[in-house]
């Protein structure tokens, strides 16, 4: 059997510096919002030039004086990803005709998509307003099945996988989008699950052992539940990782959201949610 209590001081030290850390993050270096939340063009190329490179449509889009500019390959070599902040029909129309003149090669433009500032501005707004309301409703739904002691600690656990995932796209300045949301609303179901096995585990245990210290009660439930706990992460995470490397540019962000969730939110459970039911 684990000895899962002599641990939690050490995890629980390691959650609030995590914690401190991502808000720091969040604040200082902020996140690296796509076109979905401040507005932009975003453009899909693919040429059949070899010659093309990243660096070489690079120093061409800038000779265009578009503004802020990022390119990054998509999918196959011969494919690119260009985002551009500029939302200007006349402009990505000049860009289309000067684009082929300047580079000496044909592109096919796959897909152009717009997204302006008010519409970028309410898509944010309605993000963070899902992710309050999930939050919420998780704390209801724990406080109405179990008691008010467990709903603190389920939504505390919630908080915690939430504020770290974003801390590591804020430090890794991966692109935060639509797909990101989607990817955290799904953590915080995912993370719940885990935490109720648990949760109903203690309970069975409390009205079972009576007598038991809650410390020593907390560590076998853990204990019966791991197995549990551990499976259901691991084929999990076997499938998100095939979609990370299998399922192409577009699947990257919401995946690598995923993957960390399920990390954070398969620990949490144990040392986060347990512990808040000790103290």
């Amino acid at each position: 059997m684990i000895n899962f209590n002599k641990f939690f001081k050490l995890f629980n030290i390691l959650s609030v510096v995590l914690i401190i850390c991502s808000i720091l993050l969040l604040i200082f270096k902020g996140l690296n919002f796509g076109i979905d939340f401040k507005g932009g063009t975003l453009i899909e190329l693919r040429t059949n030039d070899d010659k093309i490179n990243i660096s070489s449509l690079r120093d061409t889009l800038n000779s265009m004086n578009l503004g802020d500019i990022n390119v990054k390959k998509f999918g196959n070599e011969s494919d690119f990803l260009i985002k551009i902040e500029n939302t200007n029909k006349d402009t990505i129309n000049l860009f289309k005709e000067n684009l082929t003149e300047l580079s000496g090669s044909s592109f096919n433009f796959r897909r152009i998509e717009n997204v302006g500032p008010k519409v970028s501005t309410e898509l944010l707004r309605s993000g963070i307003i899902a992710i309050g309301l999930s939050l919420a409703a998780m704390l209801f739904y724990i406080w109405i099945r179990f008691e008010w002691q467990f709903s603190i600690g389920a939504v505390t656990a919630l908080i915690h996988d939430v504020m770290i995932t974003m801390g590591i796209f804020s430090f890794l300045q991966i692109e935060f989008n639509l797909s990101i949301i989607a990817a955290l609303l799904t953590i915080i179901g995912y993370s719940m699950n885990d935490t109720v096995v648990v949760y109903d585990r203690i309970r069975e245990n409390l009205r079972k052992y009576k007598q038991m210290n809650i410390f020593d009660l907390i560590n076998q439930s853990l204990n019966e539940t791991m197995s549990r706990t551990l499976l259901t992460s691991v084929t999990t995470l076997l499938a998100l990782f095939s979609l990370y490397f299998l399922g192409g540019e577009v699947l990257k962000g919401f995946t690598l959201a995923m993957i960390i969730g399920v990390f954070i939110g398969t620990y949490s459970s144990v040392f986060i949610a347990s512990q808040i039911i000790l103290y």
